[in-house]
This record gives structure tokens, C-alpha cells and sequence, in this order.
């Protein structure tokens, strides 16, 4: 740490010049040091640089302000901030894994969308809440929607796989840890209430789901509560009962009206995936935080 001292007198000793004549001891005048000068030498040599970082900024602010209104740097700069807050409590390395595992979920519902012809808006991450995606509209019925809706814990099961197999070849408990908690968030998705991702896929099975879902959702809000499971049983009640109530609206039953092969499908698909992951997830737990 540096510190500040008061400025000291100038220093006008004399010192004897042996060259001097005449056998007096003549004396020389010793100039005393201008910091002040230093200080200000230094100072126009940062201004520099600071004035054409300026200059540039001032040329190119049209081109500046377009990078920033980029999507990706929108979902980088939501990423960076929710690595950031994750890392303060589990710290960095399991806190990239873990925002990477949300972005793999992310970019599966991203994917299926466009295969759609659905416009998508590009993942953005909300720390400790998770991330989204947002829909320009919505897919054409539920035989879509629900493609949409599993994609995403499909696309995000497969990445948990790749870090479980990860760890098992290089013994490492802080990937195999990680894919615990990859099939965690999927299977956590699966819960059958909307605007989770279960809760979109069984709208192409049967409405009553989703009281199930609530129910389930109530049970594990009683059990373990905390801030995020009392948000989603909230939205996800009111969702569910406006998605219900308006479930027979001419409009709104077409949408609803599917083949029996396509609910045979979203079933099996549903089912299998929530089986898995629940084994994946007994497989891969350890007693060790990160």
C-alpha cells in the first residue's frame, strides 16, 4: 500500500567545489527536485492512451452500439454474470459446468424451434432462476409444442452423459458431480406443470396432468421450500388453470387436436426420459460438495 508524506522543503545545502581558486573554499548551489514535474510527465503519458481509446469510441460508437445489441453477447454477458453468481457459492469450476448444462437445455428447445420455423430469441440467463428462451409465437399444436418442450431435456441429458462418462475416465468426481445435477435439472423439468418443460409436453396427453403435477410440485414445496419452487408452483398455478379454462374455446381445441400416434409418441418419450434420468441420477450421486 503506498502512502502520501508532506512535501519537504527544497534541499539547498552547499558543498564545497575543490576546484575553486584562490585557496577559498568556494561553494556550489545544488538544485533541489520537483516531483511535481515527475507527477506531471507521468500524467500526460496515461492521458494518451485514455484520449485515443476516446477518439476511437467517438469514430466507431455506431458500430460499438450495434455489437452490443447482438444476441450473443446478450446470452454471453447473462452467462458471465450468472457464472459469477454461482461461483460465490460453489465456486468457479463447478459454476461454468453448471451454466454450461443450462445453455445445452437452452439451446435444444433453440434448435427444435428453427427446425420448426419458429422464431426464437437466443438464451438468456437469469442467476439463480435458470434461463430462457423466448418464442416469437407459439408452435402450431401441442404435437409441436410438446416436440419443443422435450427437446430440451433430451439435448440436456446428453450432455450430463458426456460429463458422466467424462468423469468415470479421468476419476473425476467434480464432472461426475456435475452430471448428477445435468439429470437433476432435466428430471426437474419434467415436473408436468407449466411453464416447465413436462408441463408443455403433457398438454398432448391430458389436461388432468397437470393437476398432478401442481400436486407433486406442492409436495416438494412443503419438503424442501425455497424461493424457486414457491415462484414456480405460483406461476405454474396460474398458468395451468388459465391453459385449462380455455381449453374448449373453438380456437383453442383445435390446437389441442392430435393423432393418437402423436400423444403415443410424447408418452413413451416422456415416461422413458423421467425413468432414465432418475436411475442416471442414482448412479451418479456422491456424498462430496463442490
Amino acid at each position: 500500500m503506498s502512502s502520501l508524506t508532506p512535501q519537504q522543503e527544497p534541499d539547498t545545502r552547499y558543498e564545497p567545489d575543490p576546484s575553486a581558486d584562490g585557496g577559498e573554499q568556494a561553494y556550489r548551489d545544488y538544485e533541489p527536485i520537483h516531483p511535481r514535474g515527475r507527477l506531471g510527465d507521468l500524467a500526460r503519458k496515461l492521458w494518451v492512451p485514455v484520449a485515443a481509446v476516446g477518439l476511437l469510441i467517438f469514430k466507431f460508437k455506431t458500430a460499438i452500439l450495434a455489437i452490443f445489441k447482438l444476441k450473443i453477447f446478450a446470452t454471453s454477458a447473462t452467462m458471465l454474470v450468472s457464472i459469477a453468481a454461482y461461483a460465490w457459492i460453489w465456486g468457479w469450476r463447478f459454476a461454468v459446468g453448471f451454466v454450461f448444462l443450462l445453455l445445452i437445455h437452452e439451446l435444444g428447445h433453440v434448435l427444435e424451434l428453427r427446425r420448426q420455423g419458429v422464431p426464437a430469441s437466443a438464451p438468456l440467463f437469469i442467476p439463480f432462476l435458470g434461463a430462457v428462451v423466448g418464442m416469437k409465437q407459439m408452435p402450431h399444436n401441442v404435437w409441436k409444442e410438446a416436440q419443443v418442450a422435450l427437446a430440451g431435456p433430451v439435448v440436456g441429458s446428453l450432455a450430463a452423459f458426456g460429463l458422466w462418462a467424462a468423469g468415470e475416465a479421468l476419476d473425476s468426481e467434480l464432472l461426475i458431480a456435475l452430471a448428477f445435477t445435468g439429470f437433476f435439472i432435466n428430471l426437474f423439468n419434467l415436473i408436468p406443470v407449466s411453464p416447465l418443460d413436462g408441463g408443455r409436453a403433457v398438454a398432448a396427453l391430458h389436461p388432468a396432468l397437470w393437476a398432478v403435477g401442481l400436486v407433486l410440485l406442492l409436495g416438494l414445496t412443503l419438503v424442501r421450500p425455497n424461493f424457486i419452487l414457491i415462484l414456480v408452483l405460483v406461476v405454474g398455478g396460474i398458468e395451468v388453470w388459465r391453459r385449462w379454462s380455455t381449453r374448449n374455446d373453438p380456437g383453442v381445441a383445435q390446437y389441442y387436436a392430435i393423432e393418437p400416434w402423436q400423444r403415443a409418441v410424447v408418452a413413451v418419450t416422456y415416461v422413458g426420459l423421467a425413468v432414465v434420468l432418475a436411475f442416471a441420477m442414482s448412479a451418479t450421486h456422491i456424498e462430496r460438495t463442490f
